[in-house]
């Protein structure tokens, strides 16, 4: 399929029943999925459940798993891909079947899994070596390492901007929208593409960019204390009313229903879409289609959010995707084994020109452009997820789910009545109400 999961997405919407999951943990919960010692001694057949149908189809995981074998001969890995990882694996969950190493799906409860998932080992001893351990830190232990980590900002063509007369990234929301439309008076392509039909390019991503705004590490957690997260000055309310201004001001695709990930991606590169909010891992995709259509892969780049913090872009740094070891699996230090050759070995996170969960790895190319004009990297905390979690489901707002950006567009090009003001009253009503109700 090609494309970025919800993964990235550090907010859950919706609450998992699981057979069995309501009172105590299960039996095989203290059972470690320690670090194999000793390759030779590791054995048993695994199977691992991936959202990356595209490179179980094109032969890359079994690649991997050949070199895997090499370190690991004993190991027998199999791969389950997955076009709805999401809904697919949260009904598996319902029974002990589902993998022996898996991606923690968005939907489970940061407190729930001990109950699903093997600890990993100690957090103190873990955050030493990898980045993102408060994503999956429960009571002081490690239950996933993430598969990579993506910072946010906007994809964007620099040929077509250059062609409009833009030379330097806009340091304010008011600057990007005269920039979009620059690109539409001069270039006439369309200045920005929110993939509105297939949805998740609106939900985590935006998201995700959730201290961008403010360059603060904090961000996420702290709001599990506000009652307003969409007044004025505070990033949810900076990055929403930009959205809302993209397609109220018609600097956006002319019909929103009829959008498509794939094809976006050809029309990027090919300078009839000029930008997109996406994680970092997007760049190389947009690079890959441009070669393909015949053009120049260095004309896809990568800009921060357009708001400064004492004359500095920042970008906030998020976990994709967490592997995990199911707490039922019979071979614990097989799936490890995997877990950890394929953080530290595979070379994954590179190909994906994403950042590795290993701290000793640096930024990749993909952020060069980053690393050369000094945009401050924000390793966002997720020490509170469990808290927000909470009160985002019983708001039922979906900070990780399309929705509510998608009637927020629905109301910017006049599909629905309502006015934005009226809209972030709303939110904030539901979401202080969510506080209340979810205990904070």
């Amino acid at each position: 399929m090609g494309k970025k999961t919800l993964g990235v997405a550090l907010l859950t919407t919706a609450m998992l029943t699981v057979a069995g999951c309501s009172g105590g943990a299960s039996p095989n919960a203290d059972e470690t999925a320690a670090a194999p010692i000793d390759p030779d001694g590791v054995s048993g057949d695994i199977t691992v459940l991936t959202n990356r149908t595209d490179l179980i189809q094109d032969g890359t995981m079994k690649r991997y798993a050949a070199e895997f074998n090499q370190t690991y001969p004993e190991v027998k890995v199999g791969f389950e891909g997955l076009t709805d990882y999401e809904g697919e694996v949260k009904i598996r969950m319902n029974t002990e079947d589902y993998g022996d190493v898996l991606l923690i799906p968005g939907v489970i409860p940061k407190g729930d899994y001990p109950r699903f998932f093997a600890p990993l080992g100690d957090t103190s001893t873990m955050k030493s070596t990898y980045r993102f351990t408060d994503k999956t830190d429960v009571d002081g232990r490690t239950y996933g390492i993430a598969t990579f980590g993506t910072a946010n900002g906007f994809v964007y063509n620099k040929a077509l901007w250059k062609r409009a007369g833009i030379s330097e990234w806009p340091t304010t929301t008011r600057r990007f929208l005269d920039d979009l439309r620059a690109v539409e008076r001069k270039t006439g392509a369309t200045p920005y593409y929110t993939n509105f039909k297939d949805g998740w390019p609106l939900s985590g991503t935006w998201t995700n960019s959730v201290g961008s705004v403010s360059c603060d590490s904090q961000a996420s957690d702290k709001l599990a204390e506000m009652d307003r997260p969409w007044e004025e000055g505070t990033d949810l309310h900076v990055l929403d009313t930009l959205l809302h201004d993209i397609v109220h001001e018609k600097l956006s695709e002319k019909d929103p229903a009829t959008t498509n990930w794939e094809s976006s991606k050809t029309l990027l590169a090919k300078g009839e879409i000029g930008s997109m909010m996406l994680g970092s891992w997007a760049v190389n995709q947009m690079r890959d289609a441009a070669e393909k259509a015949g053009e120049n892969p260095e004309d896809i780049g990568f800009m921060p959010v357009p708001a400064q913090e004492g004359g500095t872009f920042c970008a906030t740094l998020v976990s994709d995707y967490q592997q995990a070891v199911n707490v039922h699996s019979d071979h614990k230090s097989a799936a490890r084994a995997w877990i950890d050759w394929f953080t530290e070995k595979s070379g994954y996170a590179a190909k994906e020109g994403a950042v590795s969960a290993l701290k000793s790895e640096g930024m990749p190319d993909t952020l060069q452009e980053y690393v050369d004009n000094d945009v401050k990297i924000v390793e966002r905390s997720e020490a509170r997820t469990a808290e927000v979690n909470a009160i985002d489901n019983a708001s039922e707002i979906g900070l990780a789910k399309p929705d509510y950006r998608q009637k927020l567009i629905d109301i910017a090009r006049g599909a629905v009545d309502g006015t934005l003001d009226g809209y972030f009253d709303e939110l904030d009503e539901r979401w202080s109400e969510a506080r209340r109700t979810a205990g904070s």
